[in-house]
């Protein structure tokens, strides 16, 4: 009996990794050896900075707040202290999007903080 190759399924894996290879520059995007070494680096990548993007987007969203709460005379640390011992519930997120957005809302919010 002759060997099975399963020819149909091969060329349906190889033909996934070059799709999504494609944009891939050069022989990266073209020959599968080396695109499936490309996809695996590039998932990789990009599953590990899945979960650096929320570390890098929470020191963004404190450098913002501390911007706007240095402009009303207060630090950040103040500020978040402030908002603790009066039970505001209000997360970095949406203080970050006052003080870029909104500054009169936010320097409502440093007010209440600050009494």
């Amino acid at each position: 009996m002759p060997r099975s190759q399963n020819s149909v399924a091969s060329h349906h894996r190889r033909k996934k990794v070059l799709a999504k290879a494609k944009g891939f520059f050069g022989a990266r995007s073209k020959v599968y050896t080396i695109a499936k070494n490309a996809v695996d680096k590039a998932e990789t990548h990009a599953y590990r900075h899945r979960r650096t993007k929320k570390r890098e987007m929470r020191g963004l969203w404190i450098a913002r707040i501390n911007a706007g709460a240095r402009l009303h005379g207060i630090s950040y640390s103040r500020l978040v202290s402030g908002l603790a011992k009066k039970k505001v519930d209000l997360n970095r997120k949406v203080l970050a999007d006052l003080a870029a957005n909104h500054p009169d809302a936010f320097a409502e919010v440093v007010k209440f903080a600050k009494s």
